[in-house]
């Protein structure tokens, strides 16, 4: 089964989110279906704060050794494409094709001194012209179209999303990928809504599992909640081993 197949299953693809090449393999052997970087874990890991402030150059070497060392579909979070044109957006995309990357993310909305929304119908066009251009080069890519109102807190974030799902499904988006939706209502509603399979992510008042499967969710994804919790974790090994001065906790 492929990656876009995976879409259209009874259950939601659980999309593992990963960072580096241990965090890919410990997915693999866990039995996940498919992985997805998050760019805000790598750009942590590396650094940066998240928003494309590293470079594609740098995300482009992490996901080739990512590439080389697993065997189950990848998706890389190209957050808002790392470019505004759609000719440089679709060459880092077929950069990333040529290592084995099946799907990628790609956001509305950019960050400058704080995350704005871009115009829809403008973003709509990069859509389409990322996908037509993929289309005649025979690439396949899962283009998982990201809307951020819900992330931006926008009081008007559910009619904000219904209209732009509908304008980048017309645009050639293969997924709707829509962060920080919560509650069943919202969900129902946006799934009710567009035809492409949506993509919801963890949240502390998220449904489980079984009930985003009722809702008609397609897609589940971590983003960069287990990474935080993993140095979570790691800081309060450090205090506990500090404290005790001895390695026994950690055995």
């Amino acid at each position: 089964m492929n990656f876009k197949e995976l879409h259209y299953c009874d259950e939601p693809l659980v999309i593992c989110n990963v960072w580096d090449v241990t965090s890919a393999k410990i997915a693999e052997k866990a039995g996940f279906k498919a992985i997805g970087t998050s760019s805000a874990a790598i750009a942590n890991l590396l650094g940066y704060q998240d928003g494309e402030s590293i470079s594609f150059d740098e995300l482009d070497y992490l996901i080739k050794r990512i590439a080389l060392n697993t065997k189950i579909p990848l998706s890389v979070d190209l957050e808002s494409g790392y470019h505004r044109n759609p000719d440089k957006v679709t060459e880092y995309i077929k950069r990333l094709a040529d290592v084995g990357v099946v799907g990628i993310n790609i956001e509305d909305s950019v960050v400058g001194d704080k995350r704005q929304l871009l115009d829809a119908e403008h973003f709509a066009k990069i859509i389409l012209a990322i996908k037509n251009q993929l289309v005649k080069d025979n690439i396949e890519v899962f283009l998982n179209v990201r809307t951020d109102a819900f992330i931006l807190n926008m009081s008007d974030a559910l009619e904000e999303t219904k209209k732009r799902s509908l304008i980048f499904e017309n645009s050639g988006a293969d997924g709707l990928f829509v962060p920080c939706i919560e509650k069943e209502n919202d969900i129902a509603i946006i799934v009710e809504h567009t035809k492409l399979p949506v993509n919801v992510m963890c949240m502390p008042q998220l449904p489980s599992f079984n009930r985003l499967q009722e809702l008609g969710v397609k897609r589940i994804s971590m983003g960069d909640f287990i990474f935080n919790n993993i140095y979570h974790n790691y800081e309060s090994i450090l205090k506990t081993l500090t404290a005790n001065q001895s390695f026994d906790s950690i055995f």
